[in-house]
């Protein structure tokens, strides 16, 4: 499984295949998770955590505080202590 960032999201990649993605609006110092989903193929298999994950990665590494609009991330952050440090409010 393999984790790619395009312009606006995060692609997870298996054999040449998109089987998910993440995506998200940057403004200033804040990012906003909008989108996860993943193929049916992938259920169980920790890949949307993984993209979640790697969206954190990303504003912590620009410097930016998270938005998770999207329900999904919002609770994949919420029950995972070490993301909420990127929370925003």
């Amino acid at each position: 499984m393999e984790i790619t960032k395009e312009s606006d999201r995060f692609t997870v990649n298996e054999n040449g295949e998109e089987l998910g993605f993440i995506s998200f609006i940057e403004e200033d110092d804040v990012m906003t998770i909008d989108h996860t989903e993943v193929s049916p193929q992938l259920k169980g298999q920790g890949a949307g955590k993984k993209l979640v994950e790697r969206a954190v990665q990303h504003a912590r590494d620009e410097g930016k505080k998270v938005i998770p609009q999207c329900a999904f991330a919002k609770s994949v952050i919420e029950q995972n202590p070490e993301f909420q440090d990127v929370l925003a409010g």
